[in-house]
């Protein structure tokens, strides 16, 4: 009964975010909400659930794996600012290649931003994420937690690529091929990009200090 709450935290993270998108259920939750409202309001669910299981692994019984050091303190606290610049310079960008895209019709090959490094950048983050609270964490219900997120964002690189594979077909590879050719990933930045740059400092500076209060442990040293 220990793990009884983070049982169900896991639970309710992965049935929120599967019942509201399976094809039975999504077109009428769309309907009702309206697209806008249905993207708010599974945003605001999933965020939800998500702090819930991050709670729920911190109250769970404590069975260490490796020692803690002070060192593993920095891993996140390092990682996190490029975790939130992926962020911000990815969300609501045009991206055929992965999930998430907006107006894909309108991608750029010859200036393809953050994809010009990585095609699936929101993933990417994931796993940065996940990776890096790993590393001062090691217990066993932090290593499900955030093993389990790393495991899907590696996995769900190599399946979404297969996926767009089969749906774009050839283009999949004309478009990767234009964009390897651009000549960097950013050319030189312009107010968009600079502006992205300036909320993901932001958003790191605001996680920081949202910490103790949401998750009740400081991530500085």
């Amino acid at each position: 009964m220990d793990w009884a709450e983070f049982i169900a935290a896991f639970a309710t993270f992965f049935l929120t975010h599967s019942l509201p998108l399976r094809p039975s259920l999504r077109p009428r939750l769309r309907a009702s909400l309206g697209p806008r409202g249905f993207s708010l309001a599974y945003s605001a669910l999933s965020l939800a659930a998500l702090s819930w299981l991050i709670l729920a692994a911190g109250r769970a019984p404590h069975l260490p794996l490796w020692t803690w050091v002070p060192w593993q303190m920095l891993v996140p606290l390092v990682v996190m600012l490029p975790v939130c610049l992926i962020l911000t310079l990815s969300i609501a960008r045009p991206n055929p290649f992965s999930f998430g895209g907006a107006r894909n019709q309108g991608f750029d090959p010859a200036n393809p931003g953050i994809l010009r490094l990585h095609r699936h950048p929101l993933l990417l983050a994931l796993a940065l994420w996940s990776g890096a609270h790993l590393v001062p964490n090691g217990d066993l219900a932090h290593l499900a937690l955030f093993g389990t997120f790393a495991g899907f964002a590696l996995l769900g690189m190599r399946l979404i690529d297969r996926r767009r594979q089969h749906e774009m077909g050839a283009s999949w590879h004309h478009l990767r091929q234009a964009m390897a050719a651009a000549p960097s990933a950013f050319g030189r930045p312009g107010t968009e990009t600079l502006l992205r740059i300036g909320l993901g400092m932001a958003l790191y500076a605001l996680l920081i200090w949202l910490h103790p209060a949401v998750i009740g442990v400081s991530p500085l040293p």
